[in-house]
């Protein structure tokens, strides 16, 4: 669905100014300085408006949060969330998650949360998703060792490929479930998981943690004498 726009966005953004990141790379290194006496720096990937990002960061204050998100018009009702609510531990990253090493030193991160992300279906759009191997490969420049990915989706297909990339991509599997709230509501919800929870969706999620892993080397191309035919005698 697109995010209608908001005449008023920038006076709306303004009013926030305190848990915005203007300059994310000047922040590599440094984040903690934002929150010294926290236990964690989390982050989420895909915030939108911002429900589970306030939820959870009140009820851990003590852990600092990041929030990313590519579209302003949705970051603005999480900002305007976290503002209301007197949030101190949440901050907010108009950015790409393909710039994450760009903006985190290795090691900076200790949890990563992917909400419902665009699925991408078909196979050509395989590399935008958000849990694909070069995703993961970023994930793991700026994870800790033992750092862990939450991951939650509607979408069936995408949570079955899913399953099957994070560990071949370093990432041990645990809590794994087609139907998070098959006994009742669990955890904090974002907007879309708590709609869908009404409607009877099931809600596929896990929990990827990154153990040592050495990625592959590639396939080497077969040499022309290798493809030629043999010629009969």
């Amino acid at each position: 669905m697109r995010m209608r726009k908001k005449k008023n966005l920038i006076p709306r953004m303004e009013r926030c100014e305190a848990c915005l990141v203007r300059d994310p790379l000047s922040m590599r290194g440094h984040w903690r300085d934002l929150k010294p006496e926290a236990r964690e720096l989390r982050l989420e990937l895909g915030c939108g408006k911002g429900r589970f990002t306030a939820e959870t960061a009140q009820s851990e204050p003590d852990v600092l949060f990041l929030a990313v998100e590519r579209v302003p018009d949705a970051m603005v009702v999480a900002m305007e969330r976290c503002t209301a609510l007197g949030l101190k531990n949440v901050f907010f990253l108009d950015a790409d998650a393909v710039r994450l090493p760009e903006f985190f030193a290795p090691s900076e991160v200790d949890r990563i949360y992917i909400n419902f992300c665009d699925p991408w279906p078909g196979k050509r759009h395989a590399k935008r998703r958000l849990t694909h191997g070069n995703f993961l490969k970023l994930y793991r420049q700026v994870l800790k060792e033992g750092g862990q990915i939450h991951f939650k989706t509607d979408n069936a297909p995408l949570f079955a490929f899913s399953v099957e990339e994070f560990p071949q991509f370093g990432f041990a599997l645990s809590e794994v479930t087609d139907d998070l709230h098959a006994q009742g509501p669990q955890g904090v919800m974002t907007d879309y998981e708590a709609k869908f929870y009404e409607l009877g969706t099931p809600i596929h999620r896990c929990v990827g943690t990154m153990v040592p892993w050495t990625e592959p080397e590639p396939a080497e191309e077969p040499t022309e004498a290798a493809q030629a035919p043999e010629e009969k005698a």
